[in-house]
């Protein structure tokens, strides 16, 4: 991210393996941890370094604008937390507005994502750290989110630009994690537990949202298999 030094996976010559295996023999054969627990902590132990690049984008074309460090945690998503969840979000406000709030380091929430009536995209949150936009810690940590200017009362608010763009973001990001392109896996804040938000709201289209994340499907997998090729090159 924009404020964070570019590390490697290795760190001072000390491997992830060679921690884990290492650390576990001792932690594990002691009852003090399980190997889920380790798994999670590996990045945090000394030696060792965030797998990161400064300014990376997850999704191309996005537009870098951080979030607060105060709005999100950070992780190793997938390898620490499986990501199997998409929460759509209404900001309740203008675009400049959700930006503004999410780099407030007083307001505690923030999405990694937020999507402009014209289609813009902004990437606030790396998709590997966990962003407090759910309302529910284990809901945060296995979701991204994707937050969307406009009024959850103005159904003119959710434009085709909009939808067709979000859409895109959110077929990409299935493609990323292997998350089923349906209800159970992408869903609005509202149905979040816990939660005492309403949004995306009634006048949100959900058949025409998951038709067009569908229809992305297709165009995000090649978009990833090109990737793959360029990276093994």
């Amino acid at each position: 991210m924009g404020s964070e030094k570019k590390h490697g996976r290795g760190g001072r010559g000390v491997s992830r393996r060679t921690v884990l295996i290492g650390t576990g023999a001792v932690l594990v054969g002691g009852g003090l941890l399980v190997q889920d627990e380790l798994r999670q902590a590996w990045w945090r132990l000394p030696g060792m370094a965030k797998p990161r690049k400064e300014g990376e984008l997850d999704h191309a074309g996005a537009e870098w604008t951080a979030a607060s460090r105060a709005n999100w945690r950070l992780a190793d998503r997938p390898d620490d937390f499986g990501i199997d969840m998409v929460v759509i979000h209404v900001v309740q406000g203008s675009y400049p507005s959700a930006l503004r709030v999410f780099k407030d380091p007083g307001h505690g929430a923030a999405t990694h994502y937020v999507v402009r009536k014209d289609g813009h995209v902004a990437q606030m949150i790396r998709e590997l750290d966990v962003a407090f936009h759910a309302g529910n810690r284990s809901y945060n940590e296995r979701s991204i989110g994707i937050e969307h200017e406009g009024f959850v009362d103005r159904p003119q608010d959710f434009t085709d630009a909009m939808y067709r763009s979000s859409a895109k973001l959110t077929a990409g990001i299935c493609v990323r994690y292997g998350i089923p392109v349906d209800r159970e896996h992408i869903i609005g804040h509202v149905e979040v537990p816990g939660t005492d938000h309403t949004d995306p709201g009634p006048h949100w289209d959900w058949p025409k949202y998951m038709k067009l994340v569908a229809a992305a499907m297709p165009a995000a997998r090649k978009a990833a298999e090109a990737a793959e090729a360029a990276a093994r090159n």
